[in-house]
């Protein structure tokens, strides 16, 4: 009984929170100065009638409560509605860019999970050794890094022997299935290695202060005291049983591999969630920038809905 009423209470908690994140997202966009139409007075031949047609067909002449209203009945009937600047579905727009950011983003994040659970673990074991104190200062490095720095480093390292930016190579005229995921692959490398290396920071930073704290407790004394080798105590009892930050870590990144990162995209051309939210905040497009959102909040929710019920699973004292 008590697993599902901690079930059932953290169902309505992401419920709720996904309704305050929707009904914010609304207004959020709504206070800021001008809209869709204030960027048409900078278009030559754009007449005072052209904006008034555009401002009755997009709802923008309607009370804040009615624009409201629709659009919790468009989101009701899975209609994220239609992107002032290029009259396409958002949802099409929204599944393109998605499309893009994903396999860059989750590639790096991979390999920051990975490399970054490995080293902090070999760190918290090897405690104040020289292995310990090389890992650390190259976690703190990475992680102090700003990420469009670190990705104009990394351009100016790699430049003539990786793709500079973009998804694809313009000029390879009608590739091959295989050739033409070996260009995507180059071309996503570096924003991905980006994120990694920032990433993996954070992962070695946090798996090493949490196997430094369970290395400490009782349960593992108590195993030394009975003569296990290390190998053992630290892979079978100690890792486990630090897990519980480490997947409230993991669940954050994965929630966010729907956004990307908007300065890495920038900086590399990449066609994904970040660039298109940087190109609709300047062009006030309020229905991919409101479907963009939502998807994002939709994804930290799920996932950090996922992570509370693996919390209870490997630690059943979790109740509340």
């Amino acid at each position: 009984m008590r697993g599902i009423d901690f079930i059932l209470k953290r169902t309505a908690f992401a419920l709720i929170t996904v309704f305050v994140a929707v009904t914010f997202n609304f207004v959020l966009f709504r206070a800021l100065p001008g809209d869709a139409i204030t960027n048409l007075s900078k278009v030559p031949g754009a007449s005072p009638a052209l904006r008034a047609e555009l401002t009755k067909e997009f709802g923008l002449d309607k009370s804040k409560w009615e624009q409201y209203l629709v659009y919790l009945r468009q989101l009701a009937t899975g209609n994220l509605g239609v992107s002032f600047s290029t009259q396409e579905p958002v949802t099409s727009v929204l599944f393109h860019a998605i499309g893009n950011t994903i396999p860059m983003v989750l590639m790096g994040t991979l390999f920051s999970i990975i490399f970054g659970t490995i080293t902090g673990v070999l760190a918290a074991w090897k405690r104040r050794t020289v292995r310990d104190y090389g890992s650390v200062w190259l976690a703190l490095g990475f992680y102090s890094l700003p990420t469009h720095f670190l990705g104009l480093m990394l351009l100016l390292l790699t430049a003539g022997y990786l793709p500079r930016g973009g998804r694809v190579d313009e000029f390879l005229f009608n590739p091959g299935l295989v050739a033409h995921w070996v260009d995507v692959g180059k071309h996503m490398f570096l924003p991905s290695l980006t994120l990694g290396l920032v990433l993996y920071g954070q992962y070695t930073l946090v798996v090493r202060s949490a196997m430094l704290e369970t290395l400490g407790e009782d349960f593992v004394l108590t195993a030394r005291a009975k003569g296990l080798p290390d190998r053992t105590i630290v892979l079978r009892h100690a890792f486990r049983n630090a897990m519980l930050p480490v997947i409230t870590l993991i669940a954050l990144s994965m929630g966010y591999i729907v956004a990307g990162s908007i300065l890495i995209e920038k900086v590399f051309s990449w066609p994904g969630v970040g660039r298109l939210v940087s190109q609709s905040v300047d062009r006030r497009d309020w229905p991919v920038l409101q479907g963009t959102f939502l998807i994002l909040t939709i994804s930290v929710v799920f996932f950090n809905y996922v992570a509370d019920l693996l919390y209870y699973e490997f630690d059943p004292r979790i109740t509340t």
